[in-house]
C-alpha cells in the first residue's frame, strides 16, 4: 500500500490534485523534541509552524492544491499529522509577524522563523486547512520517505510513499518519562503534553530547578487541589513562581526535575519537611549554591 493509493481512494487523484508531502524535521533541537506535542495538542501552533515557507516552499505550496503533513522520524520515516487543503496566502510584514501569537511560542522553542538574511518587506502566510482526510490516523500511519532524506518536500505523484506501519497508538502523543528521570526546560513546561497532566496532577512532592546560568538551585513542594501541575503551570506562566531569588533571572535557562514523590494523601506538614529536608541536602539556602530564601 502506498500514499498514492491511499489519497486516490478517498477521490483525491495524485496527478492532477496537486498534493505536496511534507515531513517536518526542524533543526532547532527544543523545537524538534516539541514538534510532536505541538502537533497533538496544540494544532493552531503547529499550522503556524508550517504556514510560513521558505521561497522554494513557497513556490511548491503556490502550486499545490493540498498539503500532506508528517512529521519525520528515525531510519527515512514519517509520521501522518493530517492533509491540509490550500487556500490561498496574504502578505505578513516581519512587525505583524512577531506579533503573532503562534510565533512567539515557537520562538521560545527556538524556532529560527524569519532569518535575518531574509530582508524581504513581507511573507505569505499560505491558509492551511485542515482536511478529515483521513483524521483517523493521525499519528498513527508512518510511511517510508524516499531518498534523498534531506530533501524534506516531496510532490505526491513524483514519489512513492509505502507505508510501513498503522500504529495502534499516536506516536503524537509522548510516553511521559519516568518521574525520577523527568527534565522539562520552561518552554516544555508551557506545551506539556495532555496525555501527562493527570499525572502530574496526581503527584505530590518535592521538585528541584536548576539554573544553568551559574548551577544554582531551588527547591520547592507542590501539593494542593492540582498538585506538581498546578505549581509547574504557575511557573509556565510567570517563570519565577512568585519566588523572590528567581524573579530577576532567565527562566529560559531552568530546568525543572521531581526530588521525591509522597503519598497523594500526604499531610501538608510531611511535604513542607520533606522540602526542609532537600533544601539541607541539596544546600539550597546558602548564597553560594542555592536560590532558597528560607
Amino acid at each position: 500500500m502506498d500514499l498514492n493509493q491511499l489519497l486516490s481512494a478517498k477521490g483525491i487523484d495524485p496527478k492532477t490534485s496537486r498534493v505536496l508531502v511534507m515531513r517536518h524535521t526542524p533543526k532547532e533541537p527544543e523545537l524538534r523534541k516539541a514538534l510532536p506535542w505541538l502537533a497533538s495538542d496544540k494544532q493552531d501552533v503547529f499550522n503556524c509552524y508550517q504556514q510560513f515557507q521558505q521561497p522554494r516552499e513557497e513556490k511548491q505550496l503556490d502550486a499545490a492544491a493540498y498539503v500532506a503533513s508528517f512529521i519525520g522520524r528515525p531510519r527515512a520515516e514519517a509520521v501522518f499529522v493530517g492533509l491540509y487543503s490550500v487556500r490561498g496566502s496574504r502578505p505578513v510584514t516581519r512587525r505583524r509577524f512577531w506579533r503573532i501569537p503562534e510565533n512567539a511560542t515557537l520562538r521560545k522553542l527556538g524556532a529560527i522563523s524569519w532569518r535575518r538574511t531574509d530582508h524581504r518587506a513581507s511573507r505569505p502566510r499560505f491558509n492551511l486547512r485542515l482536511t478529515d482526510v483521513y483524521a483517523e490516523w493521525k499519528g498513527e500511519l508512518v510511511v517510508a520517505w524516499p531518498p534523498p532524506e534531506i530533501s524534506w518536500t516531496r510532490w505526491l505523484h513524483q514519489n512513492e510513499f509505502s507505508v510501513k506501519a498503522i500504529l495502534e497508538e499516536s506516536a503524537l502523543d509522548k510516553q511521559m518519562d519516568s518521574w525520577d528521570e523527568l527534565v522539562l526546560t520552561w518552554e516544555q513546561l508551557q506545551n506539556i503534553p495532555r496525555s501527562w497532566v493527570a499525572h502530574l496532577k496526581e503527584w505530590r512532592g518535592v521538585y528541584f530547578i536548576h539554573d544553568g546560568a551559574d548551577g544554582k538551585g531551588y527547591v520547592g513542594s507542590a501539593y494542593g487541589d492540582e498538585n506538581l501541575y498546578g505549581r509547574w503551570l504557575n511557573y509556565a506562566a510567570r517563570g519565577d513562581g512568585g519566588n523572590k531569588l528567581l524573579r530577576k533571572r532567565d527562566p529560559r535557562t531552568f530546568r525543572f526535575s521531581i526530588l521525591q514523590r509522597v503519598s497523594p494523601d500526604a499531610a501538608v506538614e510531611d511535604i513542607v519537611q520533606c522540602e526542609s529536608s532537600w533544601k539541607t541536602r541539596l544546600h539550597t539556602r546558602e548564597r553560594e549554591f542555592g536560590l532558597n530564601a528560607n
